[in-house]
């Protein structure tokens, strides 16, 4: 017995009729969608079988650094623009503002830049959460191939190992760093409902040493500054979304 198979030509010469060519393209759709939801699927249980941390971050052998660090990052978020040591305009587009700092580190000029936003309908606390938490991270992360949680510190701290994705012609990048969030005082801006802080900042761990493998190890410090302002409605409404303002500094050395 002679088993005949058909192969179809692509283009005006097709054998395939159109209702049988779309079903074959939504088919093929299908499969990518089935293949993206589990990817996202196997990346949400990576996530969700940490164990719970036992302590608080200030008790762990970090917390020094990540004290300083945070409140120094901080302070250099919610610098005055110009002057001896401000923040330089160069860059504007709507309510999006640039700016840069001259600043030496060990010799080196790193100067630092700043990103000045203002969202409405949204809290400071939700976009730090956003920012913060690795279930959110690959939806707006581009770069991001890989992320593996190496530490649980505590519910406000984490430390993390992600591999980027290679941009040719060089070399595949990866960071190691931990990363914090916390509600902060504000007591420069009176009107502000609430202020948040995502912080992260290099760091090495023994297991993952720098260098080892194909990858580049990336060196960075970032934070995230998010207020919220508040609008009140008129004659004591609740309060919608539409009253919430969202005021985000982003800031990066390195």
């Amino acid at each position: 017995m002679k088993l005949k198979i058909k192969f179809y030509n692509e283009g005006p010469h097709s054998a395939l009729c159109d209702e049988e060519f779309y079903d074959a393209v939504e088919t093929g759709l299908d499969k990518i969608e089935e293949e993206n939801q589990l990817r996202d699927r196997l990346k949400q249980k990576s996530v969700s079988i940490l164990t719970s941390p036992t302590t608080t971050a200030s008790t762990h052998r970090l917390w020094p650094e990540i004290e300083k660090i945070t409140m120094e990052q901080l302070h250099y978020a919610r610098l005055g623009v110009g002057g001896a040591g401000g923040w330089q305009l160069f860059a504007e587009d709507g309510d999006m503002r640039m700016y840069r700092r001259e600043e030496e580190a060990d010799g080196l000029v790193v100067d630092p830049l700043k990103a000045c936003h203002v969202v409405k309908g949204v809290t400071g606390h939700e976009v730090c959460e956003i920012f913060f938490s690795p279930e959110y991270r690959s939806g707006w992360e581009a770069t991001l191939e890989n992320m593996a949680i190496i530490e649980n510190i505590s519910k406000d701290t984490l430390l993390f190992l992600q591999t980027h994705k290679r941009i040719w012609p060089a070399s595949q990048r990866d960071a190691l760093f931990w990363s914090h969030i916390r509600r902060v005082s504000d007591d420069q801006d009176r009107d502000a409902h609430d202020l948040w802080i995502v912080c992260n900042h290099s760091t090495e761990h023994p297991d993952h040493p720098p260098n080892a493998g194909k990858c580049v190890r990336v060196y960075l410090t970032v934070c995230l500054v998010c207020q919220t302002f508040i609008d009140p409605p008129k004659d004591e409404e609740e309060i919608k979304r539409e009253n919430i303002t969202c005021k985000i500094t982003y800031c990066s050395v390195g």
